[in-house]
Order: C-alpha cells, then sequence, then structure tokens
C-alpha cells in the first residue's frame, strides 16, 4: 500500500473515532491540524508523511477523550499494521504524538512531533480556537463567563492557555502563522468584556 492509500486510511480510521467529537477535538479538528502539519513539514524539511499521519491520530489515546488511553493506542498499532506500515513508522508516530498535550507540559523529542504540536497549538487560536473553546466548555458543562469564580469559564480558559500558546511554538512556520490568530483572539475578549459589562 502506497503512502496517499496509507493516509486515506488513516483519514478513515479517525473519522470513525471521532466524527461525532462535540468537545472540538472532531474529525475537522484532525483535518486542520493534518493539513497544517503537512504545510509546516515541507517548509521545515521535515518527515511529512509522519508528520501528516501523527497529525490525524495525535489525539487518538488522550485521557480526555477516551475512558481507556493505552488500549485506544494499541488498537491504533493494530490499525497501523494492518496498513502496512513499518516497525519503524508506527515508533516515529508514536515518538511524534506521545507529548502533544499542552497539558503534559513537555517537548516532542522529534522535529515531526515539534510540528504536529505547532499545528495542534495553532488551530486552538485565532477563530477556530475560540469555537472550540466554546464547543469544549459547553461539553463539560462549564459556564461562559462568571464575574466573581472565573476559574472554570470558558473565559478564563483565554488566559490559562490559550494567549499563551504563541510564545510556545517551535518553528518560524509556525509563529508566522500564529501571530494573526493570537492578535483576533486578543480583539475579541476586548470585545467580550465590553458587551458583558
Amino acid at each position: 500500500m502506497n503512502e496517499r492509500k496509507q493516509l486515506e486510511a488513516v483519514t478513515s480510521y479517525c473519522q470513525d473515532i471521532f466524527g461525532n467529537d462535540a468537545t472540538g477535538h472532531d474529525f475537522f479538528h484532525l483535518q486542520r491540524v493534518a493539513r497544517l502539519a503537512n504545510q509546516i513539514a515541507v517548509e521545515e524539511d521535515a518527515d511529512v508523511f509522519i508528520c501528516t499521519a501523527g497529525a490525524w491520530l495525535h489525539d487518538v489515546g488522550d485521557h480526555k477523550l477516551f475512558r481507556d488511553p493505552s488500549g485506544a493506542l494499541h488498537k491504533m498499532d493494530l490499525f497501523l499494521q494492518s496498513i502496512t506500515l513499518t516497525n519503524e513508522q508506527i515508533q516515529a508516530i508514536h515518538q511524534a504524538i506521545e507529548n502533544i498535550s499542552y497539558s503534559k507540559g513537555k517537548i516532542p523529542d522529534t522535529i515531526e512531533g515539534r510540528i504536529i504540536q505547532d499545528a495542534d497549538r495553532i488551530d486552538a487560536l485565532g477563530a477556530i480556537g475560540i469555537a472550540r473553546t466554546f464547543a469544549y466548555g459547553g461539553a463539560k458543562s462549564r459556564l461562559i463567563y462568571h464575574n466573581e469564580d472565573k476559574s472554570e469559564t470558558s473565559i478564563q480558559h483565554f488566559y490559562d492557555k490559550l494567549l499563551k500558546l504563541k510564545d510556545t511554538l517551535h518553528t518560524a512556520s509556525a509563529k508566522q502563522l500564529a501571530e494573526e490568530r493570537h492578535q483576533f483572539m486578543e480583539a475579541y475578549l476586548d470585545q467580550f468584556f465590553r458587551e458583558w459589562g
């Protein structure tokens, strides 16, 4: 099976798993991250296949999304073997995606991992990032905002995470893509608080 067919199979696999997600970690999030990772990989001269496949699969096994994260990763490995990825490719994907999460506070070991992390973080910025924040907040029954107890609100998430992302990016390509999105979020928050009163 050639790489194009393998990526088509990975896309279909992700559609089956994430097609009905309502937290902002849906199939279309993966599609955007894969597209961004592919673009950055070309610009940064990294392994485009590992970046693209890893970007599609980066949320598999996320503890926020799976009751049995290790079981989900095991099933992913069996799937990747079934579409004739080599053990080296499977290991490279694992290495690239194991430290993507912001909550882990880690930097991936490989350039491919850093590119996927950059692509995932870019998708948490800008208009899409704002929409995803409120989708996740709604799915977790969070308030939009509260004048006194801000800690578990969607707006507080901007300050706890989103506004910090731009400064955590690794590649020049990602930093350039992030700048406009970051500024858009700052303008959104200014408008939000004007309207909130």
